[in-house]
């Protein structure tokens, strides 16, 4: 007789197939949020990972993840420059918007640039510095994924057209810049700017700088950039609770749906069942030729769930521009989701197939 493992399978094709469907959905969820999560933190780390500056000076308020205001004088500049130890502060405006097609964000600074270039340490590798209010500079990424060159144009603020006049590297921050002016006229805040960059003179630590900024410039938010520029995940805290409750999910949706796909064969295939028992056949033999049948089918969602997180990243990605990184370790949680969840799922309809009386299941029509 045909093994109970490949012979239901081949019979049933189609549910099967939505059972494979099934752990499909899980893996894949489990990769593709997991994978956007890592992608977005990592690429927010590497951006900010080349600002220099040690000391971020502003107000409580002016920012977070997803939005800012222009709120502090650029005044301030020059008192933090008069600060014992600081060697350059350097005002930053900035504005984030929903990215391509309303997913994700988008930050736009507005900056002085040969200062900020020189803080920093960027270059231009084409192009000019933006000098003119429609002027913006982009990264080497934004213009590789974009496709875009000195002289084309991009529309930011909701339509609004700005010529592209330079490309830089390495990418820091913000990935489209435009001139402090520029920012403030079109966010109708003269001389206003959202925080400071503080760089520290050699052999001043930023802690020293920072509690001299205090004495001096009380009632405002000092932060250390190392501290401020982390992580998506570092600054959403409930963000792997979330990724843990969808794992969860994912190996709930996976048990759910092959074991009533194994509930059903059972009941589809109980005279069968019998007559295995009639000749024999134990009890951990008809569990164990039902657990490999769950497994293989599992194994094929799994490998589906793979290929769907694979292109599905893919087109995310060039339609808008949301970054993907699938890591090993969250690979294989995918996969034990996968495997373990349709091996649970199978577990209940195995035992009562064990279970069935011979006789009875010979005489079940």
């Amino acid at each position: 007789m045909e093994s109970l493992v490949t012979a239901n399978i081949k019979q049933r094709p189609l549910r099967s197939l939505i059972s494979a469907a099934g752990v499909a959905l899980g893996v894949a969820l489990v990769m593709l949020f997991t994978g956007l999560s890592r992608g977005m933190s990592n690429d927010l780390e590497k951006r900010s990972s080349n600002v220099q500056a040690e000391i971020m000076f502003t107000k409580k308020g002016s920012m977070n993840l997803t939005s800012s205001s222009l709120n502090l004088d650029v005044e301030y500049a020059r008192l933090l420059k008069e600060v014992e130890g600081v060697q350059e502060a350097l005002p930053v405006a900035l504005y984030i918007s929903q990215g391509r097609r309303g997913f994700g964000f988008m930050q736009i600074e507005g900056v002085d640039w040969n200062a900020y270039a020189k803080l920093n340490n960027i270059q231009l590798t084409a192009g000019n510095p933006p000098n003119k209010t429609d002027e913006v500079v982009i990264d080497a990424t934004k213009a590789r994924d974009d496709s875009l060159q000195v002289g084309n144009e991009i529309e930011l603020f909701g339509g609004k057209k700005y010529k592209v006049v330079g490309i830089y590297a390495p990418e820091s921050r913000a990935r489209v810049k435009m001139t402090l002016g520029a920012m403030q006229e079109i966010m109708e805040s003269r001389d206003k700017c959202t925080y400071m960059l503080v760089k520290c003179k050699d052999g001043v630590t930023p802690e020293t700088v920072a509690k001299r900024i205090e004495e001096k410039l009380p009632g405002r938010k000092i932060q250390f950039t190392k501290e401020v520029f982390t992580g998506i995940e570092k600054q959403i805290p409930a963000l792997n609770t979330f990724l843990r409750v969808l794992v969860g999910l994912g190996a709930i949706v996976s048990a759910l749906v092959v074991m009533l796909a194994m509930y059903t064969t059972i009941t589809e295939r109980t005279k069968e069942i019998g007559i295995l028992k009639a000749l024999g056949a134990s009890r951990s033999f008809i569990i164990s030729e039902i657990i490999k049948e769950a497994l293989l089918i599992s194994a094929i969602g799994l490998i589906t769930g793979f290929v769907i997180s694979y292109f599905a990243s893919i087109f995310i990605q060039r339609a808008y521009g949301l970054l993907f990184d699938f890591s090993i370790g969250w690979t294989i949680t995918a996969a034990l989701i996968g495997l373990l969840g349709g091996s649970i799922g199978a577990l209940y309809p195995a035992v009562r197939a064990a279970n069935l009386d011979p006789v009875n299941a010979l005489a079940y029509d």
